[in-house]
């Protein structure tokens, strides 16, 4: 079980699919695998909000870190508003935890004042939504492809490309772009 915690530790997205097909290599039914995601999604929490809470004090003392703060405050406000919201509420901050990762759904949580229990909670769920995603198509494609490394780096690619065109499709068109 712990070479499966080690890669979901990992602080790049291949963590998920290699730890995946590793559990699945070694008989692990999905509650444990999907358990162990959970507690390394807790240790991570455990381990940022430390740094989180000194960012935000030296916020008081540092003017740029301040910009920044109020910057992300912005941002999350418009963030909010193209989900239809006027604040970071509860879909805005999983939508946030699940597109990006679990520290900036957190860092989101806290701008919009959250505490560490209730803005954890909102980053560990998009997360785990992220987990589960990525670990049933990782499944599912490794039936395709029976090869683990295959099976890896094709979802590795389509991490990096499916965002890329999410975000071209649903792009508004501009008025230049009109014609």
């Amino acid at each position: 079980m712990l070479p499966v915690l080690l890669l979901f530790l990992l602080p790049v997205g291949g963590g998920i699919p290699a730890g995946v097909l590793l559990a699945q290599s070694k008989g692990m039914g999905w509650p444990v695998v999907a358990g162990l995601y959970l507690v390394s999604d807790v240790m991570l929490a455990l381990t940022f909000e430390p740094l989180l809470r000194l960012l935000v004090r030296l916020a008081a003392k540092v003017p740029f870190l301040a910009r920044f703060g109020e910057a992300m405050k912005v941002a999350m406000a418009r963030g909010a508003a193209s989900f239809g919201g006027t604040g970071a509420g509860p879909f805005t901050l999983l939508l946030i935890s699940f597109g990006v990762d679990p520290m900036t759904g957190r860092s989101a949580a806290l701008a919009a004042g959250h505490g560490f229990l209730i803005g954890w909670a909102f980053a560990i769920a998009g997360d785990m939504l992220y987990y589960a995603v990525l670990a049933i198509t990782t499944l599912r494609l490794n039936t395709y492809f029976r090869d683990p490394n295959t099976t890896v780096w094709v979802v590795l690619g389509a991490m990096i490309v499916v965002p890329m065109v999410v975000r071209r499709v649903w792009a508004k068109p501009t008025a230049e772009a009109l014609g």
